[in-house]
């Protein structure tokens, strides 16, 4: 990502994008009918993936980064798969098919001259198809569904010409899953849109998902729909040794395998087989979104295994998304609820990618005046005025961006933006801290925009998620004077008084039933887990899982809440420091001489004297997985501000909060803390820490007193040495392997 961007920025986004891609995933997945373009989808889904992978602490559980597909429609039987069924990781550009080859590499151990074999296939764009084979012979169609469930659909695949009822050859095993994709080709979709079928379809990819997905086989039969098989699930026996060797195999069974699948050595045996079939692109008589990457050796595939959502030995090479220019008619500034100041461009409406766009995201306001976050020019130096014409680009963003402007028609009595001071809200001061990029109202709980904003946070699906309390009742609620503040939440019943059910029922869209309901869901809410609470807070840099990790950590609100208490003097002490680091880099930058950084910090931190208590209480926040010093920083900040400190103790009192649960498994190091140190000569790095964290176990980068065990091979040095004095179990890696074998 070239642009910089801070932790409040990207937490907003994250939300944004994640309302956006599930109702995208509903409209594609269970409708047929999608409502962005595939390249949107694919720029939207990357973003969120890049700001999750930049902010870990702000992904949430049900990020469409962490699911796949949807689940199965209810008019379907459902129809469980053996094996998931995964999506894949994308790469966009030639450094990400590198990076995919390196972590290959590096995740296998090979050197940089070992031969590695990768397989390269058109990724067509349709829907993918399970088919289960008992004895040779059909049993199970079902779509991917959630990539655990899926809609059974045998019926209608029975249909399809392309695939076979019984399995041709000999030596079949007993049990064949094969996997692939239903499609149907342009002249077909051409000839059913122009049919008398009663309905017209938006693109080969919906008329083909709707076609398959139909309640009465007959009406699938009368489609034109073909199946290409590339992927397999539960086997008992193997189809071959390598990725080739295995569609060969499906071929012979009687499948349709794509005649462009190529193997290749290299990088740029890859990038030159996707530049082939892009410009074959046009001519193939079916849509493809891109190329997939698949190492050959099913070995390797079998060490590499997968991640929750993606397989790591694959991945899809999608084509690039396309540009547009239109006018820049306004910049407006919308206030998030951490009192952000986020510009947003309105433009005139253009179509990029099949999909209108009105607006784009202008970052902040060193992005409109041309500079990047470290200061240096981009854009060549040309600031955004009102009334530009600009160039929007899709790929890679929440929403589209502004890449460039054509000063020729630029006005030339077009005046530089000045970005405001001052809330738009509530007319705050507006300031932006040392380091910020971003400018922040100081109104804090009087600036409207950031209160409705936090109660929005606080009812969301994955904080609350009070029934019938969504966004828009909070704004009318807000409006309205009956809700300021979470705690107010919990008294509503109370304050509407002996006739609350009349009076709220007599409220637009409101009826004496949906009135009981909310008072009884905010009453079953009384209850609630700590890290969904924490998460509900809307504290700077906590998301949701590093609520669930803080929550582990300290086991209650009341230690947690005494705990930032303690540290509370370190945490100033550090953020002096920080202060003083900042200040140290833009002196050097200005004076183009080298930056002394840590000399600055340690500078500021040996001013201040720290109780014994403060400092411990700090390292000790600091050991627990998933928090750092912003994270640590952050929480004192929310619970020594009076105003904050005061609303959070009025909420918790209506509260009874539960301990965090015990992960379920019966794994030895389920629930604990291991660090690995020196040479693994046995697995990668990379292998042991994906296996210890399948495992349950929290995987660190340093020793502390919160550490239960240190894996350590040969070469382990200062770790070691610092576990022997904590008294740390340490075992080498045969004894981790024993364990990783479970």
């Amino acid at each position: 990502m070239p642009e910089q961007i801070d932790a409040t920025t990207a937490a907003e986004e994250i939300a944004a994008l994640v309302q956006e891609l599930s109702l995208a995933d509903k409209a594609y997945h269970g409708e047929d009918a999608p409502f962005i373009s595939d390249a949107e989808y694919d720029a939207k889904k990357r973003r969120l993936a890049q700001l999750e992978a930049l902010f870990p602490d702000l992904a949430v559980a049900e990020s469409p980064t962490a699911t796949v597909g949807l689940a199965p429609d209810s008019r379907f039987a459902k129809a469980e798969h053996r094996l998931p069924m995964l999506s894949l990781e994308n790469a966009f550009d030639d450094a990400d098919v590198e990076a995919f080859v390196q972590r290959v590499r590096n995740f296998l151990s090979l050197s940089a001259n070992a031969p590695i074999e990768v397989t390269a296939e058109p990724k067509i764009d349709g829907l993918s198809l399970s088919l289960r084979y008992e004895h040779g012979d059909l049993v199970l169609a079902a779509t991917r569904g959630d990539g655990s469930v899926g809609e059974n659909v045998t019926a209608n695949a029975r249909t399809i010409s392309d695939i076979p009822q019984r399995l041709q050859g000999e030596d079949i095993p007993e049990i064949v899953e094969i996997r692939g994709e239903v499609y149907m080709s342009h002249e077909d979709f051409e000839r059913l849109n122009a049919s008398d079928s009663g309905r017209t379809f938006a693109n080969p990819r919906n008329a083909a998902a709707g076609s398959l997905r139909q309640l009465d086989p007959a009406v699938t039969a009368a489609r034109p729909l073909r199946f290409y098989a590339y992927a397999w699930g539960q086997l008992s026996a193997p189809l071959g040794a390598t990725q080739m060797q295995a569609v060969a195999r499906m071929r012979s069974f009687g499948f349709q395998t794509n005649p462009h699948m190529r193997l290749c050595h290299s990088v740029q045996d890859l990038i030159a087989v996707w530049s082939g079939i892009e410009q074959m692109r046009a001519t193939l008589g079916y849509d493809i979104d891109g190329v997939v990457y698949k190492v050959n050796d099913l070995g390797y595939q079998a060490r590499m295994g997968m991640r929750s959502t993606t397989p790591r030995w694959a991945i899809a090479h999608k084509f690039p998304a396309e540009r547009a220019w239109t006018r820049l008619e306004a910049i407006d500034i919308q206030v998030g609820r951490t009192g952000a100041l986020s510009p947003v461009a309105r433009l005139h409406p253009v179509t990029v990618g099949g999909v209108v766009v009105s607006n784009a995201t202008l970052h902040n306001e060193d992005y409109i005046a041309g500079l990047g976050a470290d200061g240096t020019e981009i854009r060549g130096g040309k600031d955004i005025r009102v009334g530009d014409w600009v160039e929007v680009y899709r790929a890679g963003d929440v929403i589209p961006k502004v890449a460039d402007i054509d000063l020729s028609k630029r006005d030339p009595a077009a005046l530089r933006y000045e970005f405001p001071h001052t809330c738009p809200e509530c007319g705050s001061v507006a300031v932006r801290e040392e380091g910020d990029s971003v400018r922040r109202c100081t109104g804090g709980l009087i600036c409207p925009a950031q209160a409705v904003e936090k109660l929005k946070h606080f009812v969301s699906r994955a904080a609350f998620d009070i029934d019938g309390l969504g966004a828009k009742v909070i704004e009318e609620l807000f409006r309205d004077g009956w809700i300021a503040e979470p705690a107010d939440i919990f008294t509503l019943e109370e304050r509407f008084g002996p006739g609350q059910i009349q009076q709220l029922k007599n409220r637009e869209g409101w009826g004496e039933k949906s009135a009981s309901s909310l008072f009884n869901a905010i009453a079953r809410k009384r209850e609630i887990p700590l890290a969904r609470l924490l998460f509900a807070l809307g504290i700077r840099h906590l998301g949701e899982v590093a609520a669930a990790d803080v929550a582990r950590h300290f086991g209650s609100f009341e230690a947690l809440a005494a705990a930032i208490d303690r540290m509370h003097p370190a945490a100033e002490a550090h953020r002096a420091a920080d202060l003083a680091a900042e200040v140290e880099r833009e002196a050097a930058r200005q004076s183009g001489r080298r930056a002394r950084i840590a000399e600055a910090r340690n500078a500021a931190l040996g001013q201040h004297q720290l109780p014994p208590e403060a400092a411990a209480a700090w390292d000790d926040m600091l050991s627990a997985n998933g928090i750092g010093p912003v994270l640590a920083m952050s929480l004192a900040e929310a619970f020594s501000n009076a105003k904050e400190r005061a609303a959070i103790d009025r909420l918790t009192a209506f509260l009874t909060i539960l301990p965090p649960e015990a992960r379920a498994t019966d794994s030895e190091i389920t629930g604990k803390t291991l660090v690995f140190t020196g040479t693994l000569e046995k697995m990668t790095r990379a292998e042991a820490k994906a296996r210890a964290e399948a495992l349950g176990a929290h995987v660190a980068g340093s020793v502390s007193a919160k550490t239960d065990l240190l894996i350590a091979g040969p070469g382990a040095g200062s770790k070691a040495k610092k576990a022997a004095d904590l008294g740390i179990k340490v075992i080498d890696e045969d004894e981790w392997l024993a364990i990783a074998k479970g």
